[in-house]
């Protein structure tokens, strides 16, 4: 079975957690906070006080942390670090803090070595 598919189609029926009020009051935000009230709907599973996550929303544990693309990510930040990348499961990403100059470098580097880059450079015009 194709698993990342399967994600996808739990993702996209997953509703989005906020906490209790995150709507109405700005100040609270948008973010996943845990209702601790003790009289709180949210905390006893009203179903008009909101969605609480469970564990039926996850991934598939095969494909749990990996990539859209099914890579697993592998942050580079330097030519060394390419060698180190095995280009059937594993996709390599660049550092921000990574230079123009060596970006391209590396970017050359993972070209020969047949290894995928998740975050390539752009030409700017």
């Amino acid at each position: 079975m194709d698993y990342l598919k399967l994600r996808l189609k739990i993702k996209r029926k997953k509703p989005v957690f906020i906490r209790k009020r995150g709507k109405i009051y700005k100040r609270l935000g948008l973010k996943w906070r845990a209702p601790r009230g003790i009289h709180s709907k949210l905390r006893m599973h009203k179903r008009e006080a909101g969605n609480l996550p469970r564990a039926g929303y996850g991934s598939p544990r095969a494909v749990k942390g990996l990539h859209p693309s099914g890579f697993e990510e592998f942050l580079v930040y330097n030519l060394n670090d390419l060698e180190k990348i095995n280009p059937e499961k594993q996709a390599c990403r660049i550092s921000a803090t990574v230079g123009k100059k060596k970006k391209l470098e590396i970017m050359k580097k993972a070209d020969e070595l047949k290894i995928k880059v998740l975050n390539p450079l752009r030409n700017e015009k």
